[in-house]
Formats: structure tokens, C-alpha cells, sequence
């Protein structure tokens, strides 16, 4: 028996291959399978099943696309209601892999339909479990997910998963190895661990929501408490889940569409397509077509596009560093935007040479700011999460978080300038071209951000430990 874990980091997702005796399963697998089909030739080993531990609504599995290409069957837990052949196992149901034993654990509470998958060694010990998002590396799901689909609210959910922890996870012994779905970085949960395995004991130990002396009722206030709300893309990446989408190598093929510069112009107007430009902050500042986008493929690129742009059904033209563009075409589709018309031919370069129009963004550095910069009299906005902002922050700033743009923006003065930072520079970049793509000018963007502002003498609030800070 062998168990690999696949971890995608600007996904922060863990997918599992396990063999055993020439046979294989694939569990919550990505979108993109021809690197599993490459890893199952390679080890000449028969894919048995593709297992699912919920409908996901961070990202598009490759689910349907493996088990087209392998004939393997798709297995979900019960009540998933899919709209394509699958196995909807019982609790308790076993399912065979060479010489070893998988047994489906319905684990409700994140959905519906969440299941762990126990695995059971071929001397009928329990090994390890294959939690999905019932249980992460020091927290676990979010029960405010399926609310609609359930007819509940999340308090009810938090309840349920309450059970399913008590009844179904901490009962088993303390050496059973627990592999995630997700760690640190996943919006899935609110708390997580960067650690991407550990064990049931230590889980019992460490782990907020698995104390032994906690009340249901504190189970739900605990969990619930400071749940920002769930990008909008989630409930669109959860309908794909269900019921299908198109062909990667489709949305690849588009996407690898090349545009000459001549036609990018026309082509993004007769499609409505967004412009999102991919490079790195300090190559965008320089010079972009206007009204692009900016978010760097070298950040969370996938969940900041399902965050920030929404609808995964928006047509989109990229611009990419050269030699990137599959690489980018493959994690939108990761987070189910498809509908890629396809890229610009020669990238920025192309475009500049060509002569056409070019923008660029007010960037400044840390000590620029810190000359400038007057405490009494300058308006600072602050775009990191709130829980950076209350860690430490610059004084009177105002914490107006990346996430949430859509809605501050209508608060702007266009006639107000102001300064614009995050921790590194990657946000504020962001922020900065969705600002002017609206016709906002009036700012300037601190390379840098926070990092790079803590060296200076700017009067900053007093340090808090952000582990200290309840909201994630």
C-alpha cells in the first residue's frame, strides 16, 4: 500500500492517490487529470474508483474527466444528488483496493453529503482517514456552505457536524492518520493549520473544535464566530461539481488561442471579455493595456479571480508573462472559469512595440511614502484581511479589505488623494487596477505595503499576536 498526497499550494488542496496490488483510487482529484493518467501508466496500476468527500465549492474537480478516460467509477457519499452516473455510498460501506479496505464514514455537516474515507490496512487496522473538509489540520469545515441546499442554517449544520465529529472521527484511535482536503489558505475553514497531515491524537490534543469537554453549544458559537462570507464563485464551482462542465482540453484549447495586438482591442470589446493581466505587481505598474486587470499569477491567483471577478462564466482574455499561459489558462480552470477566448500573442511586449495606448499605476516606495506622508492630513487605506490590520497597522489608516472592494469603492472621493498599501505589494496591485479600470487615479500604491512601511518611522499601533485575533 502506498498513499501520496498531492498538494496544489495556490489551492491549498490536497488530493490523494492510493495504490495497492495493482489498483489505484483517486481522491478529490484536480481538474486537470492528464498528470494522473500519466502517474497511473507510469506505475502500470488500474484506477478502481474516484472518490469524492463533497460537492466542492472552492474548486472544479476532475472527476468526470477521469473516470470518462478510465471507465473508473465516481463514488460520493450519501445524498449526492449527482446529475451524472455515480456511486451514492452508504455509511459504512466498504469498497475493496487491492489488499487493503476503504470504508465510507458519512460525516455531515460542512454538507450534506461530506464523507471521510477510512482506510483500512490489509491486517483490518485502521490507517488513516481521508477527511475532505469535515475535519482540517487544526479546524474544520465551514457550515455555512450549504445553508440553501440543505434547508438549514448554519447554526443546524455546525450541529450536525458537532455529531459527526463526536460519532464518527474522535471515536477512532489516536495513531489514525488524518489527511485533509485543505491547510492554510483555504477559505473552506476559518483557522487552519500550514500543516497538511497529522493524527487523530494530536487532533484531540490541538485542535479548537475537538475538545473533549466542549458543549454542542459552544461547538456552534466556536465555529460560527467570525465566518466572513463565502466568495461568490463557491455556489458555481458546486453546480459543475454536480452537474458536469465542459472538457479541460476544451478550455485549454481556447485559452491557447493567441491574439495578435492589432485585434486584442476589438476581440475584448465584441466579447465583453475582461483583460486580466497576470504579471508580477512591479511589471504592471510600469506599463498595462488600460482597463486591465491585475492579479499575479505568482500569488493566490485562482482564488482572488473567483473572489474578485465572481462570475465564472465572464469571458476573459488574458495577458501573461511568455511561456505562462497554459499554466494560467490551467488554474482558472481550476476554479471554473472557462470561458477563456484566449491570450495576447507576445504578451505585453507585443503590445508596447505595437505602439498602442499603455497605462501604468502611481507606485511609490516605502521611503517615498515615509517623506511625504502626513498623519493629520493624508487618508491611508489599508486592503489587508482584518485580522493583519488589527495585528498592527498604521495609525488612522483605514482597514478596507481586498475582498470586500466591490462594496467600498462607492465610498471613494475621486477628488481625495490617497495612499494604498497590503502586506507585500501583490493586493494593493490588485486593488490598484480594479480602482482605475473604475476611472479612480487620485491614489498612490506603496511598494512594499506593510512590510516594507514597519522599517520606517511612520507611527504604527501597538503589535498584536494574530493568532490572538478570534476573525479570520
Amino acid at each position: 500500500m502506498k498513499i501520496e498526497q498531492i498538494y496544489t499550494g495556490c489551492l491549498a488542496q490536497g488530493a490523494y492517490y492510493i495504490t495497492s496490488n495493482g489498483e489505484a483510487v483517486i481522491i478529490d482529484p484536480l481538474r486537470e487529470i492528464q498528470p494522473y493518467l500519466d502517474r497511473l501508466e507510469r506505475d502500470n496500476v488500474k484506477l478502481k474508483y474516484i472518490f469524492e468527500t463533497h460537492f466542492h465549492a472552492d474548486f472544479v474537480s476532475g472527476h468526470i474527466d477521469l473516470s470518462k478516460e478510465t471507465e473508473a467509477p465516481i463514488v460520493y457519499g450519501p445524498n449526492a444528488a449527482c446529475e451524472f452516473d455515480c456511486i451514492s455510498a452508504k455509511d459504512g460501506q466498504e469498497f475493496k483496493l487491492g489488499n487493503v479496505t476503504i470504508k465510507a464514514l458519512h460525516t455531515p455537516g460542512h454538507t450534506m453529503e461530506s464523507t471521510t474515507y477510512l482506510l483500512i490496512d490489509q491486517d483490518g487496522k485502521d490507517y488513516a482517514i481521508f477527511s475532505g473538509d469535515t475535519l482540517f489540520i487544526g479546524d474544520v469545515g465551514r457550515p455555512d456552505l450549504a445553508q440553501k441546499a440543505a434547508g438549514m442554517t448554519q447554526d443546524q449544520l455546525a450541529g450536525i457536524l458537532f455529531h459527526s465529529l463526536r460519532d464518527k472521527i474522535m471515536t477512532l484511535n489516536d495513531d489514525v492518520i488524518v489527511y485533509p482536503a485543505h491547510g492554510a489558505g483555504s477559505a473552506c475553514g476559518k483557522n487552519m493549520s500550514k500543516e497538511t497531515v497529522s493524527t487523530i491524537g494530536n487532533q484531540k490534543a490541538t485542535n479548537y473544535a475537538l475538545r473533549s469537554d466542549m458543549t454542542e453549544a459552544e461547538f456552534i458559537e466556536e465555529v460560527t464566530d467570525g465566518l466572513l462570507p463565502p466568495p461568490a464563485y463557491f455556489s458555481m464551482n458546486v453546480a459543475m461539481n454536480k452537474q458536469g462542465y465542459e472538457s479541460f482540453e476544451t478550455v485549454l484549447h481556447n485559452g491557447m488561442k493567441s491574439i495578435d495586438a492589432k485585434d486584442f482591442e476589438a476581440v475584448a470589446e465584441e466579447t465583453g471579455a475582461l483583460i486580466l493581466d497576470t504579471r508580477k505587481s512591479g511589471d504592471f505598474a510600469k506599463g498595462f493595456i488600460p482597463q486591465s486587470i491585475n492579479i499575479g499569477i505568482n500569488g493566490d491567483f485562482a482564488p482572488w479571480v473567483g473572489t474578485l471577478v465572481g462570475d465564472v462564466k465572464q469571458p476573459i482574455i488574458l495577458v501573461t508573462e511568455l511561456g505562462l499561459e497554459e499554466e494560467t489558462v490551467t488554474r482558472l480552470s481550476r476554479v471554473g472559469f472557462d470561458s477563456i477566448i484566449g491570450h495576447l500573442e507576445g504578451g505585453f511586449e507585443a503590445w508596447e512595440k505595437a505602439g498602442f495606448e499603455i497605462d501604468t499605476v502611481n507606485r511609490i516606495s516605502a521611503e517615498q511614502f515615509a517623506i511625504k506622508f502626513n498623519i493629520k492630513e493624508d487618508k491611508v487605506i489599508d486592503v489587508r484581511k482584518e485580522t493583519e490590520y488589527e495585528a498592527e497597522h498604521i495609525e488612522d489608516a483605514y482597514s478596507k479589505p481586498l475582498a470586500y472592494i466591490n462594496d467600498w469603492v462607492k465610498d471613494i472621493n475621486p477628488n481625495e488623494h490617497f495612499y494604498l498599501h497590503c502586506a507585500g505589494g501583490y493586493r494593493s496591485m490588485i486593488a490598484a487596477s480594479i480602482l482605475q479600470a473604475r476611472g479612480f487615479r487620485n491614489f498612490s500604491e506603496i511598494d512594499g505595503g506593510f512590510g516594507a512601511i514597519a522599517k520606517t518611522e511612520i507611527p504604527k499601533s501597538d503589535f498584536v499576536c494574530q493568532s490572538k485575533v478570534l476573525k479570520a
